[in-house]
C-alpha cells in the first residue's frame, strides 16, 4: 500500500505539472510571437517485485509479478508553428513570415532569439525588446551590431533591410528547433543556428499571434481536471485499505 501511495504521488505532481503548463499558454493566449508548449509523459518500465518467506533466514524468493511505479515525464514540447499575421499602426511592430527568429542581445549579453517582433525604440534610438534588450541587426561588411533607428519613423522592405541605417535584421534560423531552451515567455537560447541570407519574409506594422490553441487547451485542462478526480478516488481507496491494516488487521 506504501508503494501504491507512492505511485500516486508521482502522477499527482505530474498532473500538477500539466496543469502549470496549461495556464502558462492560456496566460500568453495574447501574447504577440508565443508559442506554445506541451508536457509528454510516457508509463514506466515495469518491476519484478518478489516476497522473501519461510527458510530458516527467509530468504526463499517468490516472484509477486511486474508492478509499475506510475507515469514519468519524459519532455517538454515547443509548437513552433507559425502563428497569425495581425495589422498594426506601429512601425517598430515587425513580424516574420516563415521561418527564422529575431535575433537580440540579453542582458547578460547572451544572444537569445524570438518570434515577439513587439519593439520600441530606446533613449539611445535604439531598436529593442518590451524587456529592453537590444535588437540585433547585420551590417552591409556582414557584422552583427544593435540597429540604431533614432526614431519610430523608419522603413523595413520584406528582405528585412532597414532604410538609411545600411544594416539588416538578424533572421536566425535553426534546421532543429527542439534544442532551443526557453528562457521566457517568447525568448530562446540554442546554438547551431545560421543568419538567413533569403526565404524569410519581414513585414513592418505586422505582428505574430500567439499559435496557442484555445480550444485545445480546454480539453487539456478537461483531461487533467478527469485524471484529478480519478487519481483522488484511488488515493482515499488506498488510504481506506491502509487504515483497516493498520487498525482492523493488527487486532487479530
Amino acid at each position: 500500500m506504501i508503494r501504491s501511495l507512492t505511485t500516486l504521488s508521482n502522477s499527482i505532481n505530474i498532473l500538477q505539472k500539466k496543469q502549470e503548463n496549461i495556464s502558462a499558454n492560456v496566460a500568453n493566449i495574447n501574447t504577440s510571437g508565443y508559442k506554445s508548449q506541451e508536457i509528454i509523459q510516457s508509463t514506466r518500465a515495469s518491476e519484478m517485485m518478489s516476497n522473501h518467506l519461510d527458510g530458516p533466514l527467509l530468504n526463499q524468493q517468490q516472484d509477486i509479478g511486474g508492478f509499475t511505479f506510475g507515469s514519468q515525464i519524459d519532455e517538454i514540447v515547443q509548437n513552433f508553428n507559425q502563428g497569425g499575421l495581425k495589422a498594426t499602426t506601429s512601425t517598430t511592430d515587425v513580424a516574420i513570415q516563415g521561418d527564422g527568429f529575431f535575433t537580440v542581445e540579453a542582458a547578460n549579453g547572451e544572444t537569445s532569439y524570438t518570434r515577439n517582433g513587439n519593439f520600441n525604440v530606446n533613449d539611445a534610438g535604439e531598436l529593442v525588446t518590451q524587456e529592453g534588450y537590444r535588437v540585433l541587426g547585420v551590417t552591409a561588411n556582414g557584422q552583427a551590431a544593435p540597429i540604431q533607428v533614432d526614431g519610430a519613423d523608419f522603413t523595413i522592405d520584406a528582405r528585412g533591410t532597414i532604410a538609411g541605417t545600411g544594416m539588416s535584421l538578424m533572421i536566425t534560423n535553426f534546421d532543429d528547433t527542439a534544442g532551443l531552451t526557453r528562457v521566457g515567455d517568447t525568448l530562446f537560447t540554442g546554438q547551431g543556428g545560421t543568419v538567413q541570407t533569403g526565404g524569410t519574409v519581414v513585414q513592418q506594422s505586422y505582428l505574430e499571434t500567439s499559435n496557442v490553441e484555445t480550444v485545445d487547451e480546454i480539453t487539456n485542462l478537461m483531461q487533467v481536471s478527469r485524471a484529478f478526480e480519478a487519481n483522488q478516488k484511488a488515493l482515499s481507496a488506498a488510504d481506506e485499505t491502509l487504515r483497516k491494516a493498520v487498525n482492523e488487521v493488527g487486532k487479530v
